[in-house]
């Protein structure tokens, strides 16, 4: 693999957030998957690529060679809002097309995104399932993992996240924890004037913010966060955007809902990218997506490991910890 010239392809794409983060590496895509049709279609706007569709039906063949194999694979499974059934569901076991393609293809390297609780589906043991089928895969892969947050990437929203990543040498690498910017909420916020009075919540349920919260903890900006047991929290940061939550568990101000362009901020996606759809289905869209300043500091540390070369004669494998 040559740092300075590879290719990667891009499996369960969805808007093309870990495509971002490799191509500002210099990365080439030469292939890209992706089943919804949303996505497919804001992806084709931005990219001016269609990616292809069910990756369960595209054979090997079809992928083009490739140095880096990319997959934010499909969460709900393993989410700590959905039900973790784990590889018993045909979403979590989507992971074996991933497996199936990196025996095919044996790409020189791999990055797998998912959500924090894949590590304890089981007990752990789904976990460390992966993990060895992993160092099995394309004649065997040395992994390396890690739960990134994007508090930590300079990015206001409590997102964390499974980070897997696989070479096939033992590089000397390290995954990155944080990229040293600070988060500030003022930098994803719209001016209240310029937002459309159709993000403002209704009477009812904002009144009833206020009615749970306490006034001496109410400052701004902030978000105000309902979880699943009804409770209010005012925090500096969002909490993790997603796809399919209720409309109101995230407010600006306890007021109004995110807007599009907010939402895409907060995952770090830049100022001229757009997302295709009604608001409902771009909240789907984004809430998908990933933090790309994270993603791309772990690939900037992918792509530095395999430019120093720096082979450990010794591997240790990665366990799972508490």
């Amino acid at each position: 693999m040559n740092p300075d010239d590879f290719t990667f392809a891009d499996l369960f794409a969805g808007i093309g957030g870990i495509r971002l983060a490799f191509e500002r590496q210099g990365g080439d895509c030469v292939f890209s998957s992706e089943i919804d049709e949303k996505a497919r279609e804001t992806y084709e706007a931005n990219f001016g690529e269609m990616p292809a569709g069910d990756i369960t039906e595209i054979h090997a063949d079809e992928i083009p060679k490739h140095d880096v194999l990319l997959a934010g694979f499909p969460c709900p499974s393993f989410s700590i809002m959905g039900d973790k059934d784990g590889m018993d569901d045909e979403r979590g076991a989507l992971f074996f097309e991933i497996e199936r393609i990196l025996n095919e293809k044996k790409p020189h390297a791999f990055l797998l995104e998912n959500v924090k609780h894949l590590t304890g589906v089981g007990g752990g043991d789904v976990f460390e399932f992966i993990l060895e089928r992993l160092e099995e895969a394309g004649d065997g892969y040395h992994i390396h993992w890690e739960v990134l947050n994007a508090l930590d990437f300079g990015l206001p929203q409590k997102r964390e996240r499974t980070i897997i990543v696989g070479f096939k040498k033992n590089y000397d690498f390290t995954m990155p924890t944080r990229n040293g910017e600070t988060y500030d909420l003022n930098d994803v916020l719209e001016p209240d004037e310029e937002v459309s009075d159709e993000y403002e919540a209704t009477e009812y349920i904002k009144k009833k913010r206020d009615e749970a919260v306490n006034e001496e903890n109410v400052f701004y900006p902030s978000v105000w966060h309902e979880n699943r047991a009804g409770n209010i929290s005012v925090l500096p940061y969002s909490c993790a955007l997603r796809a399919n939550a209720s409309h109101n568990y995230l407010l600006v101000n306890g007021e109004r809902h995110l807007t599009p362009r907010e939402m895409l901020r907060l995952q770090g996606f830049p100022e001229e990218f757009e997302v295709k759809g009604a608001y409902t289905r771009i909240r789907e869209q984004v809430g998908n997506s990933v933090p790309v300043p994270m993603i791309e500091a772990v690939a900037k540390e992918m792509i530095d490991a395999v430019r120093r070369d720096n082979v450990q004669p010794v591997y240790e494998q990665t366990k799972l910890t508490d």
